[in-house]
C-alpha cells in the first residue's frame, strides 16, 4: 500500500514521529490499514554498534533494505524509522516502492543540531538508548538533507519537533495520513502511486525464451529420428521408441522430416502448458507418429 521513510538527524524525534504516524493510521477505519514500523530495535540492533564504522553501517542499511523489501505489499504500510541520512539510500528505498507499485513519501524531522545534541545527552542521563559523542558528531556531519525536488524525496512532509512539538493530531501527520490512505481513481491528481518500469518488473518468460524452448524441443525430435535411422543401417525401420510416457513413432521411410519439423513447430507455438518443454515434445511425437 505504501512506504514511509522517516528521515532526520540522530535524536531529532524520528521515533516519536513514526509512533504518532502509526497511531494516526491505526485510527483510520475505512479501510483500516495494516501498519508496521521497521527500525534498528525491531531487528535487535543497537545504535552505537550499528554505526560504529562505515562497514557496520553499510551492513545495517543492507539488513533494513532487505527487511523492507520482504515486507512491502499492496495491503500494508511500512514505516522505516531510521536515520536514512544518505540520499542514495533513500533512492534505493524509493526503487523498492516503485517495484512494488505502491505509494511513497518522506517524513523529515527538521530539528536543529543543538537540540539534537541536547536530547542525546538527556537520553544518556536518563538511561535511554543514546549515541556516543564521536558517533553522534560523525552522523550529524554526514547528514544529507532531503530535497522535495528529488523524486525519491517527494512528497516531503516536514516536521519541526523542537518548535511545534509532536502529536498524533498535528497538521503534518494528518496530511501524511490523508496522502497514504486516500482512495485513488482516474481523477486523482494529488496522490501518486508509483508504477513499476521494465527494469523493476518481475522477469517473465519472454517470447525469445519461448522460441528457444520450442526450437530445442523440436530439435530433440529430429535428432531422435536421425539417430534411430542410423542405427537401423540398411534394414527397414518402422517404429521408434523415444522413452517412457511418450508415444512410439511409426513411419515407413524417412522422407517427411522437413514437413514434420514445421508441423511439430506449429504445435509448439500453440502449446500453453506449464511444463512447456515436456508437453511440446509430447505433441511433436504425436504428430510424427501419425505420419
Amino acid at each position: 500500500m505504501a512506504l514511509v521513510v522517516i528521515c532526520g538527524q540522530p535524536c531529532s524525534g524520528k521515533s516519536t514521529a513514526a509512533a504518532c504516524l502509526a497511531d494516526a493510521l491505526h485510527a483510520v477505519e475505512d479501510p483500516k490499514p495494516s501498519v508496521r514500523i521497521i527500525d534498528e530495535s525491531s531487528l535487535h540492533l543497537g545504535r552505537n554498534q550499528s554505526y560504529a564504522d562505515m562497514t557496520v553501517e553499510k551492513n545495517l542499511r543492507g539488513v533494513l533494505r532487505s527487511e523492507v523489501d520482504r515486507s512491502l505489499s499492496k495491503n500494508n504500510i511500512i514505516i522505516v524509522d531510521s536515520l536514512n541520512n544518505i540520499k542514495g539510500y533513500r533512492y534505493e528505498l524509493w526503487c523498492l516502492a516503485r517495484a512494488a507499485g505502491i505509494r511513497y513519501c518522506v517524513v523529515f524531522c527538521d530539528t536543529d543540531e543543538d537540540n539534537c545534541r541536547k536530547w542525546n545527552i538527556k537520553r544518556g542521563e536518563t538511561g535511554e538508548s543514546s549515541y556516543d559523542t564521536k558517533i553522534f558528531e560523525d552522523l550529524v556531519r554526514r547528514f544529507e538533507k532531503p530535497d522535495r525536488r528529488n523524486r525519491w524525496d517527494s512528497p516531503l512532509f516536514e516536521l519541526f519537533p523542537s518548535k511545534d512539538g509532536m502529536s498524533q493530531s498535528c497538521p503534518v501527520i494528518a496530511d501524511a495520513v490523508s496522502y497514504l490512505t486516500k482512495k485513488v481513481d482516474s481523477k486523482t491528481r494529488d496522490v501518486r502511486v508509483l508504477q513499476p518500469t521494465i527494469a523493476t518488473q518481475t522477469a517473465h518468460t519472454t517470447d525469445a525464451n519461448s522460441l528457444y524452448e520450442m526450437d530445442r524441443a523440436t530439435q530433440e525430435v529430429i535428432n531422435a529420428i536421425i539417430e534411430s535411422q542410423s542405427q537401423g543401417l540398411a534394414g527397414s525401420l518402422n517404429r521408434i521408441s523415444l522413452g517412457q510416457h511418450l508415444p512410439t513413432i511409426s513411419f515407413s521411410l524417412f522422407t517427411n522430416v522437413v514437413s514434420t519439423y514445421f508441423i511439430a513447430y506449429w504445435y509448439q507455438i500453440s502449446s500453453q502448458a506449464q511444463n512447456f518443454s515436456q508437453i511440446t515434445r509430447f505433441h511433436s511425437f504425436q504428430f510424427i507418429a501419425s505420419i
